[in-house]
């Protein structure tokens, strides 16, 4: 600055205010802000090559600290004149050459209170009217860099976050939380444009400066996040332990929760930390320790005695005006909530946390845990987790809390999205989000998805979709644990009193309708950018330095994405039944839901085929009006309906049905026919009900998934439930390293592809099975069943409401790892004895048999790191949870990750993914399978087509001998029912609707009146070929000699 002259006057003038800091100290302190705005323009001034000596230095730092180190009724003025203008200068340390004088010269706890009053006085718009964020980021960072200072690394207690600190860091960061988060995980210097987009943000060095960053990430440390409640006492030291109660909570919950939304990426390690502290012991009024109460019990405990947690739990409505952030509902002109503003945002900070911590609890705990409610049976202290457990009252009045809670937020996501309910902060995060209007340039009409921008509570980042999506997998976790084993009343999940039901399904078709509508235009959105992308030919290296080009498709792209947000947002309000079928299924009756699908099946069948349901008339449709049925034009009529014919050899079933039907993608769902031949080539006898559709498929799965076949695709538990083989990829690089392929090439790229391919189609198998009804014998283990049921929930934090690996879903997996890890987790002693670290050794199978008797297959291990230098990362009480979280991660979602996205990506082509949403695991299984309920002998006589001499005649009367067979039917244990059932069907198991909805209908015909024949069936058609026996004990031994010795397709 020019006006303070050149160096020797700035040595002049820094001499002056040293003298007159140390003459009239308090007299100085009240003109603080002047005086600390001159000091900083003196430091932040360019110097001279030979200015700035040692000298020059003690001088300057002895202007800075004089004001501060004399103790007069304005030295907290001093030091809110220091902060304020003093700590906003942008990098002092460079300045200064080294900041430690300073700090160890300034009284943390002035600095601090005077600090914590600023922030607390003013408001966020008061404050950045006055300082950039860029001077606040500074501010912060020297702030943290004093405390640092102050207090040794050593001493916990001391350590622990005070109050004014928590207080002064929360309001910084809710301030900064949005830059913070764009720019501290920022590689490289990023000076310039962003992906070459010309942008207001391309004039600002993007990365946050050394310094800076340093500290901020030092706030992610789990001694300081695990003494905030450890050593809670000291958050409100004027309070005695008894007293302790929502203020206390809500200060720890405001600074826990912006750490979260400071640092996403650590969210999982803040919340353990968070839990671990808890764990501690801790000083009471008489000197004495006493465990403290675990983190879940402390914030359970405020958040349950909360207005906020008391309104929405007792009154299914509350929820609304309590999420809203304007203060009148225009509709009714009246106060929202009966809450104080202030004291509303308080109490949900403690709420969110609650659920947060609650979340990652109940990952960590197992079943037993969990049903125990915190109490332990032994007289040793209980785990971490077991006291951690809520009881299963308390778990029932939480449900009730997040039930309402969550339907609110689906069926009034337009209210809670609306512009009155926005509470946004303009920062750099703008620059990086898809719907900005200073990256896109777009025009103000085109609407954004505010539900990605409504802060609750005042938290940065705790928007409406994040809020939305943790509370629905909390939900479905509760959910998961009473599935498995009951523990809430019948009908508790219900709440079908909410709605409408008497024209729910109607009006649950209509919003599918208008979602496929809706997809529709995100498809032909795609398709536009996916053409755009192939004028370079396909060839990403063709378009290095073509900067215009990579400027206008990334710009498409970022369109794309806001038209995208735009359009879930319309969805939002406009499919609500269907929102909270997807996302929280439980909510509607079961026996509804499969209703809902299977309408949902023909409302598809019937766009798909032009109207024509039927396969006989789809195919005579498809000849005669190709052009209007076919978007392909060069296809023929005949082209289709050969493409979906297949001549499928009995000993090669899964490799002709792979080699014929793979190409055809999601066009399987198109009705398709088969010939059957034996290995001499010759055309198998049987009935061809419009296409031995059933028995295929059957026979597909059959052969897929049987571990006698070979494929070797899936693996089988202890309990023979099915399960992607988490090694066959890792096998088939072993074959192909056997075989001297380079890695990496076309020739090994290409049978790992084929590999994948494979699991494609099998899941489109499967999709077809679901589509036309056709009920199968597999079973699958529950976590694989589980990641079906939440690939089409919200999109809404994807990763608190998608799958994620658990210890409870290793038991599905691998009973001895799950032991092995719940022994691991509840030993008393030190796990170190173990001598484990944070690796985990893969057994990988070659199918290369060696020469060895018994042909077993070679096998090798492979040792991977869990996280980044986990060889050398032991396994110690305090990260033991962590360690079984990996491995959970590990088992369940990263060594299958290939094999299960395939199969996945193929079920999702055939059936909408946000339709299998709608059902959980055993749900599922049941919906694949059938009902595993007793068989109703009533029910199927009544859904019962005859044939041949067996059909009733105009007197109504069976035949006898089909009389026979029903009281045969009638004397048979259910277990013998179930096996004459798969004996005609292929599946044990009823329709989940009753037997009206077997596909086709159970159907007996005469075989003749050789009454030493046994009966037989074409399962194809489910179809009982019964002679015209005479006798119940005939047919009943008969009946049961052909199920038991597997006579079956066509047996004489």
């Amino acid at each position: 600055m020019s006006d303070l002259g050149g160096d020797d006057e700035r040595d002049d003038i820094l001499a002056l205010l040293v003298e007159l800091s140390v003459m009239i100290p308090e007299k100085l302190a009240r003109y603080s802000q002047n005086y600390y705005a001159t000091l900083g323009a003196l430091t932040a001034r360019p110097q001279s090559k030979h200015s700035r000596s040692r000298y020059d230095q003690n001088l300057l730092e002895s202007a800075v600290l004089g004001l501060l180190r004399s103790r007069t009724s304005a030295t907290v003025s001093a030091y809110a004149g220091f902060a304020s203008e003093y700590l906003t200068v942008p990098d002092l340390p460079s300045h200064l050459g080294n900041l430690d004088p300073i700090a160890e010269g300034v009284d943390y706890k002035i600095l601090a209170n005077a600090l914590a009053s600023i922030t607390s006085s003013s408001t966020e718009d008061d404050i950045t009217r006055y300082k950039s964020h860029e001077q606040l980021l500074w501010l912060l960072a020297y702030f943290i860099f004093f405390r640092g200072r102050q207090h040794g690394p050593t001493d916990t207690v001391v350590d622990a976050p005070d109050a004014e600190y928590v207080s002064v860091i929360s309001r910084l960061l809710s301030y900064l939380a949005d830059e913070i988060g764009a720019r501290i995980d920022l590689p490289g210097n990023s000076q310039g444009s962003l992906n070459g987009i010309s942008s207001p943000a391309q004039h600002m060095d993007l990365q946050l400066p050394d310094f800076v960053r340093s500290e901020l990430l030092s706030l992610v440390n789990q001694q300081n996040i695990s003494s905030l409640i450890t050593h809670s006492e000291l958050i409100s030291p004027s309070k005695g332990r008894e007293s302790q109660g929502p203020d206390e909570a809500s200060a720890v919950a405001s600074y826990a929760l912006m750490l979260l939304a400071v640092f996403p990426r650590r969210r999982d390690d803040i919340r353990m930390w968070l839990l671990l502290g808890s764990s501690s012991s801790r000083k009471i009024s008489d000197g004495s320790l006493e465990n403290s109460v675990p983190a879940i019990k402390y914030f359970w405990r405020s958040a349950s005695s909360s207005r906020v947690y008391e309104l929405i739990r007792q009154e299914p409505g509350a929820a609304l005006s309590l999420l809203r952030t304007d203060t009148v509902d225009a509709g009714s002109r009246r106060t929202p909530s009966r809450l104080e503003h202030g004291s509303k945002d308080r109490e949900w900070r403690i709420v969110l946390l609650f659920l947060e911590l609650y979340t990652l609890a109940l990952r960590l705990m197992d079943d037993e845990e969990f049903f125990a409610g915190g109490t332990s049976a032994s007289a040793e202290k209980p785990s971490w987790t077991r006291a951690s457990a809520l009881t299963l009252g308390q778990v029932k009045d939480l449900t009730v809390f997040l039930k309402n809670l969550a339907f609110t937020m689906y069926w009034n996501a337009a209210e809670l999205s609306g512009p009155g309910n926005l509470e946004t902060k303009p920062g750099i995060a703008n620059y990086f989000s898809p719907s900005s209007d200073l990256l896109l340039g777009s025009q103000a009409n085109e609407p954004s998805s505010d539900a990605d921008m409504v802060s609750i509570a005042g938290v940065s980042g705790m928007t409406v979709n994040y809020i939305k999506g943790m509370v629905t997998g909390l939900l479905r976790m509760i959910y998961e644990r009473d599935s498995r084993r009951n523990f809430l009343p019948k009908g508790h999940w219900l709440m079908t009193g909410r709605f409408e039901m008497e024209g729910f399904i109607p009006a649950v078709v209509a919003e599918e309708e208008s979602r496929h509508q809706v997809q529709e235009a995100d498809e032909e959105d795609v398709n536009d950018v996916e053409v755009g992308a192939g004028d370079s030919g396909g060839d990403a290296s063709a378009l290095i330095g073509t900067h215009r080009t990579q400027q206008l498709r990334y710009l498409e792209r970022l369109r794309l994405q806001q038209r995208k947000a735009s359009r879930r947002k319309y969805l939002e309000a406009l499919t609500p039944r269907l929102e909270i079928l997807q996302n929280m299924p439980f909510f509607i009756p079961f026996a509804t839901r499969v209703q809902i699908f299977r309408e949902f099946v023909t409302l598809d069948q019937t766009r798909r085929r032009n109207g024509h349901v039927d396969a006989d008339q789809w195919r005579f449709s498809v000849i005669h009006n190709a052009p209007r049925m076919i978007p392909d034009m060069r296809r023929s009529g005949e082209d289709i309906i050969r493409a979906h014919h297949a001549r499928v050899r009995r000993e090669h079933v899964f490799e002709d049905a792979f080699e014929h039907y793979y190409k055809l993608g999601d066009g399987l769902k198109e009705p398709i026919q088969i010939t059957f031949v034996d290995k001499f080539d010759t055309v198998e006898a049987g009935i061809d009900g419009g296409g031995v559709t059933k028995e295929f498929l059957t026979s597909v799965t059959s052969e897929a998934f049987s571990p006698m076949a070979g494929l070797n695709l899936f693996a089988e538990n202890d309990q023979h439930l099915l399960y992607p083989n988490p090694a066959a990829v890792e096998e088939r690089k072993d074959l192909l390293r056997q075989a001297g392929l380079k890695e990496g090439s076309s020739e090994w790229n290409e049978p790992i592809r084929d590999l994948l391919q494979r699991y494609e189609f099998l899941g489109r198998v499967v999709g077809k099975c679901l589509y036309e009804g056709i009920l199968v014998d597999i079973h699958f283990a529950g976590f694989f069943l589980l990641k079906w049921a939440l690939t089409g929930g919200s999109g809404a934090a994807p990763k608190e409401s998608g799958y994620r690996a658990n210890l409870n879903d290793l038991r599905d997996l691998d009973e001895g790892l799950y032991q092995g890890l719940l022994q691991l987790k509840n030993h008393p002693g030190n796990v170190e004895d173990f001598s484990l670290n944070f690796t985990v050794t893969d057994t990988v199978s070659s199918s290369a048999y060696d020469s060895q008797p018994g042909h077993q297959p070679n096998q090798r291990t492979v040792t991977r790191e869990l996280c980044p230098n986990g060889s050398n990362v032991a396994v110690t009480n305090q990260n033991r949870l962590s360690y079984i979280s990996y491995i959970a991660i590990h088992r369940l979602q990263n060594q299958p990750r290939l094999q299960t996205s395939a199969f996945l990506r193929g079920l999702g082509q055939i059936i909408q993914p946000s339709w299998l949403s709608m059902f959980n695991q055993s749900e599922l299984q049941t919906l694949l399978g059938g009902d595993s309920s007793e068989i109703d002998v009533d029910d199927l006589r009544a859904n019962t087509l005859y044939g041949g001499v067996y059909v009733i005649g105009d007197d109504g009367l069976e035949h006898s001998s089909v009389q026979l067979f029903w009281q045969v039917m009638r004397s048979l244990s259910d277990a013998d029912r179930r096996k004459v059932l798969k004996f005609v069907t292929s599946t044990p198991r009823a329709p989940l609707l009753g037997f009206a909805q077997l596909n086709p209908r159970f159907s007996i015909r005469d075989a003749g009146d050789d009454q030493t024949r046994l009966p037989s069936t074409s399962t194809c058609v489910n179809l009982l070929k019964l002679p015209r026996y005479s006798e119940a004990e005939t047919l009943r031994e008969k009946l049961l000699y052909a199920v038991n010795s597997g006579a079956g397709f066509d047996l004489s």
